[in-house]
């Protein structure tokens, strides 16, 4: 069956010019992930990610429709372990746009994500996700990733007596 949304999207390396909406895009991340200590500055995304792209736009893609804006990005890193010198890929961010085709879309990036890892010849990934991130837990879930980490958090030791 062939499925019209998915072919009215495109896969593409991220370039400059969507910087902006990428950190958008980090912006709400962080809020997921960190709440209250999210860094919500949109020019600190943006210098972080100009940075980034200018040592490498490896393993950066957005998905777009036309000429709308960017409705997701996926930013996958290649990194050694320094204890044990086995390469492996590291999904960064993953977000996607609050639009019908949200699921969609977040599929078409994790799969050309991987099909970058692939490509690296890297053999494991490993992707954090905040826990009451569902939607991304799900997501991680249908391509076959597993739990392997819980981290633990008590807040206002100090205040405690």
């Amino acid at each position: 069956m062939h499925d019209d949304s998915a072919s009215s999207f495109t896969v593409r390396s991220a370039q400059e010019s969507d910087i902006s909406r990428l950190a958008e895009f980090e912006v709400e991340i962080a809020k997921i992930s960190f709440a209250e200590d999210a860094i919500t500055a949109v020019a600190v995304h943006e210098k972080r990610l100009s940075k980034a792209m200018a040592r490498s736009r490896d393993g950066m893609f957005v998905a777009c429709r036309g000429d709308r804006p960017t409705d997701g990005w996926v930013w996958i890193t290649v990194n050694t372990n320094p204890m044990s010198g086995q390469r492996y890929a590291n999904f960064r961010s993953l977000a996607v746009a609050d639009v019908p085709e949200r699921t969609l879309i977040g599929e078409l990036l994790l799969h050309r994500g991987l099909e970058y890892v692939r490509s690296q010849g890297v053999e494991e990934v490993v992707g954090k996700v905040y826990v009451q991130n569902v939607r991304m837990r799900m997501l991680y879930r249908k391509f076959g990733f597993e739990a392997t980490h819980l981290t633990m958090r008590l807040r206002g030791v100090g205040s405690r007596s």
